[in-house]
């Protein structure tokens, strides 16, 4: 039997489909529950400095304009996602030449995307901000936000896509201290520029924009020059970019029904927003508030979701299905129990996390307070469903999560929280949408994953890992 092709040298990838399944779980999952801890307190002090140091309007500018940004931010997640399973799947088939194959191709498709995104973002920043009944004194604030912090969209899919193709290859500490070190300066750099502190310009809340923009273009350089000096596996080759129409192809099934996807969270969002629009900006300044805590309590699922895709995706590279049930299993227990505290601390005092970023304002503490209390009880179903999801993921079934998402949102959330929110003639009706979807999402999801689906990947492997044929790039099936 011939040997396995050896990893290339200074590679720094790790191989998951040996060892311990709670222990690789844990330990990849870290590093990327680290850097979203690190990213949710930045969110967290930013909505502070805000909603203290700005006001109300603001706050309700940064509410309105979150899921517009993060509507084009779909694009560069979904073909982050798919160049993650494809460098996980290669990786557990030890076939490096297709590895090497992905990220070039990637990084092409990535730049493009980028690019087109940010360009359309700006021309239509004006018509989405009054398309959700924005109240006219948040109008301006939002619009002029927005324009500015769409700088940072190319930035942005830059440093997904490179943390994708680093943690595909089993390696998800080092795109965290680049990540880190970008938050860190962009706090810092807020309030210098929202406020003119030490002689900076006094920019209001467009200094937070600029910070934002400055800081992810110094990560973004530094990231891929550091991975080009150690000679990461997952390095582009800046001399050899280009596009492969099979690998594009393969790319693009597996990427687009992730980025609709996260385009039908965007806009499901947007169109919450827009319902929550209606109770006035004090309600919208509570609801924006109140995300950034569930973006702090789903943090650990998070992680654990993501650190599952990659395990399954090089796990079914390797033909090892069994170590997939095993993650299911030990990612259940461990994001389970990683969630149950911030259940617990959002439906007990909910009023004391709101009371951090709008001490004067009593409304805007009550109605967050009110929605953490009820929201909270579905934190634990969002856990079960970012793990399941995370394994069906892994496997390339992007549009099986996509469909997820469409029952999830559009046909039971949004309709629920309309009809709830008119019935009770109050914004706590959508609240109450909010926690009746998370239980569906989950039981959707888990009901797919018991079916295994997932053994027959969409990115199926078509050379064994012992043969001598390995080392060249084999064709590539776009069939299921």
């Amino acid at each position: 039997m011939s040997a396995i092709p050896a990893k290339p040298a200074g590679s720094h990838g790790k191989d998951l489909t040996t060892g311990s399944i709670a222990k690789n779980l844990v330990f990849f999952a870290l590093p990327m529950l680290l850097g979203s801890l690190v990213h949710v307190a930045y969110s967290l002090i930013n909505a502070a400095w805000v909603g203290n140091g700005l006001g109300t309007n603001a706050m309700a500018a940064l509410t309105v304009c979150f899921p517009v940004f993060f509507v084009l931010n779909a694009f560069g997640q979904g073909l982050s996602l798919a160049s993650n399973v494809l460098v996980s799947q290669s990786y557990g088939a030890k076939d490096w030449d297709r590895l090497r194959m992905v990220v070039q191709n990637s990084m092409v498709l990535t730049v493009i995307a980028g690019l087109l995104c940010f360009v359309a973002g700006e021309a239509a920043t004006a018509f989405l901000v009054r398309s959700m009944d924005t109240a006219p004194e948040v109008i301006p604030l939002a619009i002029s936000y927005l324009h500015v912090f769409l700088w940072t969209t190319p930035l942005m899919f830059g440093m997904f896509y490179l943390a994708s193709v680093m943690r595909g290859a089993g390696d998800s500490k080092t795109p965290l201290y680049f990540q880190a070190g970008s938050l860190v300066v962009t706090a810092i750099l807020d309030p210098l520029l929202m406020f003119g502190w030490l002689g900076f310009p006094r920019m209001g809340l467009n200094g937070t924009a600029l910070a934002t923009i400055l800081s992810q273009a110094m990560a973004l350089v530094a990231l891929a020059c550091y991975m080009h000096r150690v000679r990461h596996i997952a390095a582009p080759n800046w001399r050899k970019l280009g596009l492969n129409a099979a690998m594009s192809r393969l790319t693009l099934r597996i990427g687009l029904p992730s980025m609709v996807q996260q385009a039908l969270v965007s806009m499901g969002i947007i169109v919450i927003v827009k319902l929550v629009n209606r109770f006035g900006a004090h309600s919208t300044a509570a609801y924006g508030i109140a995300m950034r805590i569930d973006l702090l309590a789903f943090m650990p699922a998070m992680a654990i979701g993501m650190a599952a895709s990659t395990l399954s995706g090089q796990n079914i590279g390797a033909h090892k299905f069994d170590r997939v049930k095993q993650t299911f299993r030990w990612g259940l227990l461990i994001s389970l129990g990683l969630t149950l505290p911030a259940t617990i601390v959002s439906v007990g005092i909910p009023g004391l996390f709101m009371r951090l970023f709008a001490h004067a304002d009593a409304d805007v503490v009550a109605t967050g307070a009110h929605y953490l209390r009820i929201v909270g009880f579905g934190y634990l179903m969002w856990a079960i469903m970012f793990l399941s999801n995370g394994i069906i993921n892994g496997s390339g079934r992007t549009m099986a999560t996509t469909m997820f998402t469409l029952i999830g949102f559009w046909i039971v959330r949004i309709p629920l929280a309309l009809f709830l929110s008119r019935y009770l003639n109050s914004v706590e009706g959508i609240w109450y949408g909010i926690l009746i979807s998370s239980f569906v999402g989950a039981g959707i999801s888990v009901s797919y994953y018991l079916t295994g689906r997932w053994k027959r990947p969409v990115a199926a492997r078509t050379v064994p890992i012992t043969a001598p044929e390995a080392e060249p790039i084999p064709e590539i099936q776009d069939g299921l």
